[in-house]
């Protein structure tokens, strides 16, 4: 490599990793995440999966489809928890429990371009059987449910009709950069936090300054 275009590298390198103008953005992935509330209390981010999940009787499970980059920003379903208001006309019965079910399909803006118009939001009371998981809850009420091979949730009666869990650009308006494959469907509520995107930019552009400071610094010496 002559020493002309090392200079211009580091240049690229860098302006890759700090995302400065030509460089995409992730805007996150575009996926239904899971909300848990006990009766009326406001709602809380899952810290497991539906397929795991098991709500006690009176007990609220939302869902809410949306692009998230994780579960800091998730964007909630828009209709408070209520047990009351969507249970309240069901009485308890032995060997079984009432959830209620909270469903946000989202806006358009998060809307896949393929995935068809976001139905409206709805409520619904399910009875299960009293070990039943929140999964088995949702299958009761809003039904036909789409999952992926690895048990990632990718549609709610039927919503999305394609797409599951696929990461989204900023640079193209939330939208996958056309002619470009989808990655590999992630399940984002199930990840444990890492370092940010920023953080480990940061700390790549500091080994490539110093690379850059070292080849000066032998550049004057000769």
């Amino acid at each position: 490599m002559t020493r002309a275009r090392f200079p211009a590298l580091l240049l690229a390198v860098c302006a890759l990793l700090l995302g400065l103008p030509g460089t995409a953005e992730a805007a996150g992935y575009r996926y239904w995440s899971f909300w848990q509330a006990d009766g009326r209390a406001g709602w809380t981010y899952a810290t497991q999966g539906p397929a795991t999940a098991r709500p006690a009787d009176g007990d609220v499970n939302g869902y809410r489809f949306a692009v998230s980059a994780d579960s800091q920003d998730a964007a909630r379903p828009r209709r408070a928890p209520d047990f009351a208001a969507v249970c309240g006309k069901a009485p308890a019965a032995d060997g079984t429990k009432r959830v209620a079910v909270v469903i946000d399909f989202g806006t358009a803006a998060d809307a896949p371009a393929d995935g068809g118009t976001p139905p409206a939001p709805r409520e619904a009371c399910a009875r299960v059987r009293a070990d039943a998981t929140a999964a088995e809850a949702l299958a009761t009420v809003a039904k036909p449910l789409r999952y992926d091979n690895q048990a990632l949730l990718c549609a709610i009666t039927g919503y999305p009709r394609t797409g599951c869990g696929e990461q989204v650009s900023a640079d193209t308006g939330g939208t996958d950069p056309a002619g470009s494959p989808s990655p590999g469907p992630r399940p984002v509520m199930d990840l444990e936090p890492g370092p940010s995107v920023g953080t480990v930019a940061g700390v790549a552009a500091v080994v490539v300054l110093g690379a850059a400071a070292v080849w000066q610094a032998r550049r004057r010496r000769r």
